[in-house]
């Protein structure tokens, strides 16, 4: 069974910092494109940053020179470094886990992370 736990939320002032973290079980994450989305109140979920079993790494447009996504395979985790924080990164960040020739996408439950201003 793949289980997704994400980690490492919570209120921070703007300007902060934060790391989020993703555990996986159940599969093996640089086999995966793995990947951070938001959901803020009344709004669509979006990607925020993606991991490629390449290695490649994608981000919105919003969190490029800010957040970092990084794994260890040792750990069988991904992280996301979020710095210079806003208070319109106030967001439920969650963890997912897509697999391209079967479309399989596997969630996390979710970790909010606040930002005050």
């Amino acid at each position: 069974q793949v289980q997704l736990v994400e980690s490492g939320g919570g209120l921070v002032q703007a300007g902060g910092s934060l790391r989020l973290s993703c555990a996986a079980s159940g599969i093996t994450v640089s086999l995966y494109t793995m990947g951070w989305y938001r959901q803020a109140p009344g709004k669509q979920r979006e990607l925020v940053a993606s991991k490629f079993r390449t290695g490649t790494t994608n981000y919105a447009d919003s969190v490029k020179g800010r957040f970092t996504i990084s794994r260890d395979d040792a750990k069988n985790t991904i992280y996301l470094q979020m710095n210079s924080l806003k208070p319109e990164d106030t967001s439920v960040y969650y963890c997912n886990a897509h697999r391209s020739y079967d479309q399989y996408d596997s969630w996390g439950q979710g970790t909010q992370v606040t930002v005050s201003s």
